[in-house]
């Protein structure tokens, strides 16, 4: 599903249909782009999409809906930059109700009784992704109908997704929860009928959206399990390295095309403390290496940033910016952003009107 050559991920870019995308994306078998694991790992920029997007010439109502989804992203990332580890917890309301902090059973073991959704969670475990739809719909059910807080929940979807990337999916948590945004998002089982190519009666679901409010937790959801996912990084030794020009990559910055034409050295950094904070599987640990395979003569380097910076001095390390980034020191470079529009916004229409602007000029 998610070849991880370079040839491959630059001809799935050529591939994008956005007219299609834009009509299609919510459905089950929508003409996504099954690019989010290559932006999220950095091997790909939302602005090299957006810019192949542009060399199409269509009709700005054709892909306005497909730049506006990447750059969800890019908004995603300006509000962790701006307010840090507050993403954390609960950032505009505190969510309401939440009766535990922990998982549902039913989710985790995918038998909640909505088939479409038990069908997609033990898929997910398969494969490391996950219709963005149904990501919604899997965090309403979570936070909204078992009434858990966001925090487990977002931790436990964040450590299976290949295209993993904290702040969209913590703040999306939010969202749906209400906790970043002004209500709650539910879905009922008609309308997850209507995306998901089901016919599926009487389920817990199969309510109007007026009775959402006050619902008890059905039955199947009332028995949860802690999250207690960890992250088992390689077992290798430390590289030998010297104290030249290093650039830096990490789990979000896989980057072949980064500085390839000059003679640096290459280091791929995995810390324990960022892992132990934000754990992943198995599965996702091998698909960044694979990736990372892109980048010749990259050296793997698990261990603390300190550890690295006792072998190669500040002045000739080079990293790219990222808010996990903050502890590094040496030359940070900025990131490649679809807009200029820097800085935290209240709403991503905000943003996003600021960003239409700026094209317009």
């Amino acid at each position: 599903m998610f070849p991880t050559q370079l040839a491959d991920i630059e001809n799935r870019i050529k591939s994008i249909d956005p007219k299609r995308y834009g009509a299609t994306r919510n459905f089950k078998d929508g003409a996504v782009t099954r690019l989010s694991p290559y932006i999220s790992r950095g091997v790909i920029s939302t602005k090299q999409v957006f810019q192949y997007v542009l060399s199409l010439n269509l009709p700005w109502p054709e892909i306005e809906k497909l730049v506006q989804e990447l750059a969800w992203r890019d908004y995603w990332q300006q509000v962790w930059i701006a307010k840090g580890d507050a993403i954390d917890r609960d950032l505009k309301h505190p969510q309401q109700p939440v009766i535990h902090s922990e998982m549902p059973k039913a989710i985790v073991k995918h038998n909640t009784g909505i088939e479409a959704m038990d069908n997609a969670i033990a898929s997910f475990y398969e494969t490391g992704y996950m219709h963005n739809h149904m990501r919604m719909y899997v965090a309403s059910v979570c936070c909204n109908i078992a009434q858990a807080h966001w925090w487990q929940p977002a931790k436990w979807l964040y450590s299976h997704l290949l295209d993993g990337d904290w702040a969209s999916n913590a703040l999306s948590w939010q969202w749906v929860a209400g906790s970043n945004a002004n209500k709650k998002y539910y879905a009922n089982q008609e309308n997850i009928n209507r995306y998901f190519d089901s016919e599926q009666k009487g389920t817990f679901l199969d309510v109007g959206y007026d009775d959402f409010e006050g619902m008890p937790v059905p039955d199947q959801l009332k028995e949860t399990v802690a999250f207690t996912t960890e992250t088992k990084l390689p077992t290798v030794p430390k590289p030998e390295l010297s104290d030249r020009p290093t650039c830096v990559y990490n789990y979000y910055n896989l980057d072949p095309k980064w500085h390839e034409e000059e003679d640096v050295q290459r280091v791929l950094l995995l810390e324990p403390s960022f892992f132990k904070r934000y754990p992943v599987t198995d599965k996702c640990i091998d698909f960044a290496l694979q990736l990372s395979e892109n980048i010749p003569e990259l050296k793997l380097f698990v261990g603390q940033f300190s550890e690295l910076q006792s072998m190669i001095s500040p002045e000739n390390i080079i990293f790219k910016e990222h808010p996990n980034n903050s502890h590094y020191e040496g030359k940070e470079e900025p990131r490649d952003w679809m807009f200029e529009v820097k800085g935290y916004y209240s709403s991503f229409f905000a943003f996003w009107k600021k960003c239409k602007k700026e094209r317009l000029r």
